[in-house]
């Protein structure tokens, strides 16, 4: 499961403000900032998964800790270009 902190950064690399991410996530604005404020511990694994959806259909990657040689935590990128 992605984390809160992984939502927000990948929210910031898209340049979206929390209520742009509401909209895509059909969540209401309250839903992302609890989830970004709180942690996902507290919100449930549907919500998670509409949020992490459309961060992914707009194009963040999340990166599980331990994915790539060196890496430390989990992380976020963008897609390249294709």
């Amino acid at each position: 499961m992605i984390s809160s902190t992984q939502i927000k950064v990948a929210r910031l690399f898209l340049g979206w403000e929390q209520k742009d991410l509401a909209a895509a996530s059909e969540l209401s604005l309250p839903t992302i900032q609890r989830m970004e404020k709180l942690g996902l511990e507290r919100s449930s694994a549907g919500n998670a998964e509409k949020v992490q959806a459309a961060l992914e259909a707009a194009g963040a990657v999340f990166i599980p800790a331990g994915d790539y040689q060196g890496s430390g935590g989990p992380g976020v990128r963008l897609k390249g270009g294709e």
